[in-house]
């Protein structure tokens, strides 16, 4: 499987995504620059945590406005893999590719710390490898990870089964104690959460390698099954 990390100004989990996927998963993987990017060739499409643009205006919604998203919403609508983590997850949100909106930290500080998450849905292609319930360790660094939606479209993640996970001992003031959501087609993830920091137990768990291996797995039997 071969992936595109794109990176933005201000991007600083990039290397940390990649070396997730290239170094620790084995699969391809390419650090890909906004300015030169041309996505169509890639399986999945991940979008890394930082300070995209130096979180002017909001975090993320300068880099929405950016003509790679425009690639990446093309590349969601063909039903292919879309990871956004952390400010990743903020940029998804401005662009309307996930619903809600990422606001500051409850307490107005930044957080850097391991926090337990619940799996709540591991019937989407990027959680099949946990048990439903199963609660896992990735580790948090955001300032505006407090999620927020009305409560029509909090009722509509929870009748579509869209949280995939939460906090256990919610940090920010995540509303219903979301971590992270999917689309309705179930192929674009954001989660504020850091797996690709928690993929070998040397960095204090390895529970977000289970998350990458998932989706290759999926990624490869539905691939096979497409061109049987």
């Amino acid at each position: 499987m071969r992936f595109a990390v794109v990176v933005f100004p201000g991007s600083n989990c990039d290397r940390d995504m990649y070396h997730a996927v290239k170094d620790v998963l084995g699969e391809e993987a390419e650090l890909v620059w906004y300015e030169n990017s041309n996505l169509a060739d890639y399986d999945g499409i991940l979008l890394p945590g930082g300070f995209s643009y130096g979180d002017y205006l909001r975090s993320g919604a300068v880099a929405a406005t950016s003509d790679v998203m425009k690639q990446v919403k093309e590349h969601a609508a063909k039903g292919k893999p879309v990871l956004g983590v952390c400010n990743g997850f903020q940029v998804l949100t401005e662009t309307g590719l996930l619903p809600g909106a990422l606001m500051r930290n409850e307490k107005l500080s930044f957080m850097c710390h391991q926090e337990e998450l619940i799996v709540e849905n591991n019937q989407t292609m990027f959680t099949t490898g946990y048990t439903k319930g199963e609660v896992v360790r990735f580790p948090i660094a955001h300032g505006e990870g407090n999620y927020f939606c009305d409560a029509q479209t909090l009722a509509d993640l929870q009748t579509n089964n869209q949280i995939v996970l939460t906090y256990r001992n919610n940090p920010n003031g995540s509303v219903a104690d979301i971590a992270g959501i999917i689309n309705k087609e179930g192929n674009v993830l954001g989660m504020m959460p850091h797996p690709e920091r928690a993929v070998e137990s040397l960095l204090g768990s390895d529970d977000g390698l289970t998350l990458f291996k998932s989706l290759v797995q999926n990624w490869r039997e539905s691939h096979y099954v497409a061109n049987a």
